[in-house]
């Protein structure tokens, strides 16, 4: 029997027992539950209650995610559309441009984006890009393309870059549009303020007669040839020797004509 006093039962003996019950699937299985379980030595409940922690973190995971993806859209800058395609009139945000704008805010809220292996077939690639959170959540987007053998000098006629360029030009292509997809972002206008980038769309390439002079000098230069042309278009960043700037022609001609050195004819009269 409680003690009582004049204003009630004492406050010290009296106990209060809350009987509502909170779901276990909400519920964190911290170690000393673990432990607990553990103790019953019972097989079943060890493995009921290390199932539910897993739930209960992929599910602080994913809500993590989503709270840091709502985050990196509040905090996300524009991205320009920084680079060229002479063929088709156009500009388009390479995927330099994208990583080195958004990998800084991603970071920040605890996310990365990653590509793994892709799938390739005979003439497709398949790219997938994974956005994944610090806690563990993953979301990813794939896309798939036919292998880009496209890149024909319009001057020439010939064949700008060799089956590996292909492949790493499909790659690159894939990267981007998939990372812009699961992003959710779009390259603006590089016309409207290249920022340095260039003068809009007024920039000037090599001419049709400086196009079939440079392939002139590549292939004479036997079998460096290849060799020739990768090293041009990594120097200057294009795809194509069509592309190359009007800038670096001199340059290009130069490099060539004191790098690749040919041996003297041999004189056989």
């Amino acid at each position: 029997m409680e003690e009582q006093t004049e204003y009630g039962y004492r406050e010290d003996v009296v106990k209060v027992i809350d009987k509502r019950h909170t779901p276990t699937a909400t519920m964190p299985v911290t170690s000393d539950r673990l432990i607990a379980a553990m103790q019953t030595n019972n097989p079943e409940i060890i493995r009921e209650m290390m199932a539910l922690e897993r739930e209960y973190k992929k599910d602080l995971a994913r809500e993590a995610y989503f709270d840091a993806v709502a985050s990196f859209k509040e905090e996300a800058p524009p991205v320009r559309k920084d680079k060229y395609n002479k063929f088709f009139d156009s500009w388009y945000t390479s995927l330099g441009n994208l990583l080195d704008t958004y990998n800084p805010v991603l970071g920040r809220n605890g996310l990365s984006v990653s590509f793994p292996t892709p799938q390739q077939e005979e003439k497709s690639m398949t790219v997938e890009c994974r956005m994944s959170h610090r806690l563990g959540h993953t979301e990813s987007i794939s896309m798939k393309g036919p292998i880009d053998e496209a890149a024909i000098g319009k001057q020439s006629g010939q064949r700008s870059r060799n089956p590996i360029q292909d492949i790493k030009s499909t790659f690159t292509y894939l990267r981007s549009a998939t990372l812009e997809a699961i992003l959710g972002v779009s390259g603006t206008d590089a016309s409207q303020d290249d920022d340095g980038n260039g003068a809009g769309q007024t920039a000037e390439f090599i001419s049709p007669e400086q196009a079939k002079e440079l392939y002139a000098l590549i292939t004479g230069c036997g079998d460096k040839a290849a060799w020739v042309t990768d090293k041009i278009m990594e120097l200057n960043k294009i795809e194509t020797i069509d592309a190359l700037p009007a800038s670096g022609f001199a340059k290009a001609v130069a490099w060539i004509k004191s790098t690749v050195k040919k041996p003297p004819k041999r004189d056989t009269t």
